[in-house]
């Protein structure tokens, strides 16, 4: 089954918890704290694999997790860090993160850090200091970050077929390439894109295959406009026309109603390299439907074929190699939604607002993260934690809020009442 568009949601690994310890050990009076620092949480990266052509596996698993970091131990060990998860997709795949173009990738190999891991909490022995010997303070570990993923495939060809359904482009596609595409006699027979690798004379190009199009497909209609993004990377658009008609209209009526289809669904595909190929010149009595396209069609170079018996066909493979390396007015990649570049702006350490329920909520990364990795249960952990909210003037703003004692303040999952 060929599946082209996904929604998957992501979360890297928590950073494993700090250790509390002291040494103890015989003859070693006052050895002080010991306890290790917990391991940094497990990344996900998107990889781009060639062998890949669908994200029919994605479908099936709409969450990934990547392994959490091990806790820190006694006598100054790490944990160990979390896995990293590594998730495989076809080449051309546009990943869009929380509905942002986040990445595009296009080449064998190509790794991209979608979420990170959150960083290991520290142990009590990262929090000796000279006047203070025995720390009984260790921190929980950051969560990971979580996302959601969309992907989008677009497949990466240099010619793509076009045309209304039993024009041939499947049988097209089994003559110049190893491709086998599913071969009928009626409309959409051709559910799904093929791609066939075509050589001649020890040059190889990529060819796909589009299932037909039919009048509205830029509206969704019919099968077309799901698969159009996949010739939007093609150098070349192969225009295949049955001589004999589809659906009651001539040859010709059918050329424009495609036109018009690629117009609709995006300005860049007429801009593209185009070749026009009558199909089905072996049929008996279509000579002249042939002689009146060639009158409406007096600019363009036409190529006479019949994909079933081979006439004609190698002619228009050399053609299309010649098409391919010619330079387009415009870079293919130019319709594909660029990705942004990053930048940094600034936000405050943290931002108060009042719910309905008249629960001062407190937001922001930093203070967010603060309170997740803190814990509580441990009397020096929250003293530190006071003291650093307070530093940073939290206790200053919710007053000049209005807060009183006795409020309840929200921090992440956390609540907690004002007190003065």
């Amino acid at each position: 089954m060929f599946i082209d568009k996904v929604n998957i949601f992501l979360t890297a690994g928590r950073g494993g918890d700090g250790c509390i310890s002291f040494r103890r050990e015989k003859y070693v009076p006052y050895g002080g704290p010991n306890g290790g620092n917990g391991g940094k949480g497990g990344d996900i990266y998107f990889d781009g694999d060639p062998h890949k052509t669908t994200l029919l596996d994605l479908s099936y698993r709409p969450k990934f997790k990547a392994e959490d970091g091990h806790k820190g131990l006694p006598s100054d060990k790490f944990g160990k860090y979390g896995d990293d998860l590594i998730i495989k997709v076809p080449l051309g795949t546009l990943i869009f993160k929380n509905g942002e173009l986040f990445a595009d990738i296009k080449n064998d190999g190509e790794k991209v850090l979608i979420v990170k891991g959150g960083r290991g909490g520290r142990g009590n022995a990262s929090f000796k200091t000279g006047k203070h010997t025995a720390p009984r303070i260790a921190e929980k570990g950051e969560p990971g970050e979580c996302a959601e993923a969309n992907l989008e495939l677009r497949l990466i060809a240099d010619v793509g077929f076009v045309g209304l359904p039993n024009a041939g482009k499947s049988t097209l596609l089994s003559q110049i390439s190893a491709a086998r595409p599913k071969i009928a006699d009626y409309p959409f027979t051709t559910l799904a894109p093929n791609l066939g690798v075509v050589d001649y004379n020890g040059k190889t190009f990529v060819a796909a295959d589009i299932p037909g199009l039919i009048e509205g497909a830029h509206e969704g209609k019919g099968l077309g406009f799901e698969f159009l993004r996949h010739i939007r990377r093609t150098k070349v658009l192969l225009h295949i026309i049955d001589v004999s008609g589809f659906d009651g209209k001539d040859p010709y009526e059918n050329y424009k109603i495609i036109n018009n289809e690629l117009k609709q669904y995006s300005k860049y595909l007429a801009k593209k390299h185009v070749m026009i190929v009558l199909n089905k010149v072996d049929l008996p009595g279509d000579a002249s439907n042939i002689k009146k396209f060639k009158k409406h069609i007096k600019t363009k170079k036409l190529f006479e074929i019949s994909a079933a018996t081979g006439e004609g066909v190698q002619i228009l493979v050399k053609e299309m190699v010649k098409m391919i390396e010619k330079p387009l007015v415009f870079n293919p990649e130019e319709e594909i939604e660029t990705v942004p570049v990053k930048k940094y702006i600034y936000e405050p350490e943290f931002k108060i607002h009042v719910d309905e329920d008249g629960v001062f909520v407190v937001t922001g990364a930093k203070v967010e993260i603060l309170t997740e990795m803190t814990k509580f249960s441990e009397d020096e952990a929250l003293r530190r934690y006071q003291n650093i909210l307070k530093k940073m003037g939290l206790e200053i703003e919710l007053e000049n809020m209005g807060a009183k004692p006795g409020d309840t303040v929200r921090i992440g999952n956390f609540e907690f009442i004002f007190e003065k």
